[in-house]
């Protein structure tokens, strides 16, 4: 079992473990009155929907809060695609515990559940600021959806999911002094505000403790710019002792330019070339977005970072294989062109660039000279979905030793999706598949 498994199964059974206390305690608070039926019964589910609902909300804030140790094993992509499926959960349970309340109250009232609403929300302690918690809940949950995430600019959607961590603190005074799993029984209290401190101090210490310490000693500033060609740019950023962080090629930081525009809104860019020991560089896209005023920087900008972040490393090759290819897509090839550096000289590296046009072809000077003092082979794929179908037999036309080689794949959804779909009809093991999607998720 390798580390990664490890972590996850030691993860999953804490979480596990948590939540059956957390179900355990709400049992031992309730009588057999409150599982009478009818209306007893309601009030008890949806008060039994509201804790799980929010223990899988808290979890959730875990999973982003950037563990490094859990980054490290698991991967990013990993913990957010976790993220995102614990997500939906939450709020519908939550919503129920919304739903069930009011039903609950109506019925024992004789009253309309819209008129109950109202009321409850209107008069009761600390359930005005519970109420726009669930607002701001919802309104994450709905731009969560990919439809609408397609629609919004990254600085919106990052936006939006910063009141995740609002929504959840309004909640918090509603169930401890509201609810009756608490009121009366210390045990229960004591635990669910440990639990809500322990979240809290997790996500202040990965996510601005450990931060603001490496800006203050690693003094990272913009140093220059360098003009890529098709809408994008690199950043060359200088500072002190940056080996100390332990960053390989491959992976990425979430970065802050302090100037306008840029200071409140963190991105996520991957390192474009191996790093130094004073020395990183990205190379960012223009998509309309914060992306597009990062070429109008100025030498000398300081820079806020939180990372490294991810396991798209070169590190991460299989041990005796000797064989890797690197398939990246338009900006995809940034990353990649690190983790090349990085590989050991002994292993033999096929490049596969997959773009519509020549337009799109970035950084391949830079490519083309370091396959040239490798011994790597670069191939161009030029052209349509059609013309260029990432599929096994597509793939194996320009590297015939596929099956058996280390992929490294890094670009769109779409292009990451169908080599996972080539190497798997060629039943290529998940452990020599390694790949990086750009795309934004929740940070």
């Amino acid at each position: 079992m390798n580390r990664a498994d490890i972590t996850t199964k030691s993860a999953s059974l804490i979480l596990g473990l948590g939540l059956g206390v957390t179900l355990g305690l709400y049992l031992i608070t309730t009588t057999s009155h409150d599982w009478l039926w009818p209306y007893p019964l309601i009030m008890s589910a949806s008060r039994l929907c509201a804790m799980v609902g929010t223990y899988f909300a808290l979890t959730g804030l875990v999973m982003t809060s950037r563990i490094a140790w859990i980054e490290r094993a698991v991967g990013h992509d990993r913990l957010v695609y976790w993220h995102r499926r614990l997500g939906p959960y939450s709020l519908f349970l939550i919503g129920f515990h919304v739903l069930l309340v009011a039903i609950a109250y109506a019925g024992g009232d004789g009253s309309r559940v819209g008129g109950e609403l109202w009321k409850f929300t209107t008069t009761y302690v600390w359930m005005m600021p519970a109420t726009l918690g669930f607002l701001f809940f919802v309104t994450a949950g709905i731009s969560s959806y990919k439809k609408v995430r397609k629609k919004l600019s990254y600085e919106t959607w990052w936006t939006i999911h910063l009141y995740t961590y609002l929504a959840i603190a309004l909640s918090f005074m509603h169930q401890i002094r509201t609810g009756p799993m608490f009121m009366n029984h210390p045990l229960s209290k004591w635990y669910w505000e440990g639990l809500y401190a322990l979240v809290a101090s997790t996500i202040l210490f990965w996510r601005f403790v450990i931060p603001l310490f490496r800006f203050v000693r690693h003094d990272l500033r913009v140093y220059r710019l360098v003009d890529e060609g098709a809408g994008m740019v690199s950043v060359i950023m200088r500072g002190r002792n940056l080996d100390r962080m332990k960053a390989e090629g491959g992976q990425f930081f979430s970065w802050r330019f302090m100037v306008p525009g840029h200071r409140w809104v963190s991105h996520p860019y991957s390192l474009s070339a191996a790093p130094t020991k004073t020395e990183f560089r990205i190379t960012v896209k223009n998509l309309g977005d914060g992306s597009s005023t990062v070429r109008d920087l100025r030498p000398g900008t300081r820079v806020f970072f939180e990372g490294p972040y991810g396991i798209f490393t070169a590190g991460k090759v299989t041990q005796g294989l000797g064989h890797a290819v690197l398939i990246g897509g338009g900006v995809g090839l940034a990353p990649l062109l690190a983790i090349m550096g990085a590989l050991d000289e002994s292993i033999d590296v096929d490049v596969l660039v997959r773009v519509s046009s020549e337009a799109e072809i970035v950084l391949n000077r830079e490519l083309d000279d370091l396959a040239k003092r490798r011994g790597a082979t670069v191939h161009y794929l030029v052209g349509s979905r059609k013309t260029h179908p990432m599929t096994a037999k597509q793939i194996m036309r320009y590297v015939p030793d596929f099956r058996y080689c280390d992929v490294y794949v890094c670009g769109p959804v779409a292009m990451v999706e169908a080599v996972r779909s080539a190497a798997g009809a060629l039943g290529i093991p998940r452990e020599r598949f390694h790949t990086e999607i750009f795309e934004f998720h929740a940070n």
